[in-house]
């Protein structure tokens, strides 16, 4: 007479390898090692579900701070322009400050000079702090230092002498 066949070996778990099976006893000696790989696949994964929830929030926090930037932009302008670009990288991606730009007058992007804007700080009622800001000439493709005039405020230096 065969030994009865364990619950395992028949229905849908039959595909797998013995070994990975479903058991109905552990096997002896084996416990604590299922113990540890359990655990491990538990740290492993509250790890990934904490980075996900910080990448998530951070990325939250710089899009709202990147709609400030436009707004303040508008605001600053008194120009309800769609196309307005906004930089974080320009003036260093630590410093917390960001440059937008947009047209001085209406036109294609960067058709017309731009007026250029620093914007620091926390974000305040849908906006943010100007600290000082520059033209553009028209079709600068980028915001390099040959390209810009009339630096005010903390820009003072930013612009070609």
């Amino acid at each position: 007479m065969s030994a009865p066949q364990a619950p395992a070996e028949r229905g849908s778990w039959g595909f797998l390898p013995p070994s990975l099976r479903p058991r109905d006893r552990e096997q002896a000696g084996s416990g604590s090692m299922r113990l540890v790989e359990t655990t491990v696949l538990i740290l492993a994964g509250l790890l990934l579900a904490v980075a996900t929830i910080n990448d998530v929030s951070r990325q939250v926090r710089v899009n709202h701070r990147l709609q400030a930037d436009i707004e303040t932009w508008r605001s600053y302008t008194g120009h309800d322009y769609k196309n307005v670009a906004v930089d974080q990288e320009l003036l260093g991606r630590r410093g917390g400050r960001d440059v937008a730009c947009g047209n001085a007058v209406p036109g294609a992007p960067k058709a017309r000079a731009q007026v250029c804007l620093i914007l620091e700080g926390p974000t305040v009622h849908g906006r943010r702090r100007v600290a000082g800001g520059w033209y553009l000439y028209a079709h600068s493709e980028d915001d390099v230092r040959p390209r810009r005039y009339g630096c005010f405020g903390a820009a003072a230096g930013l612009c070609p002498r």
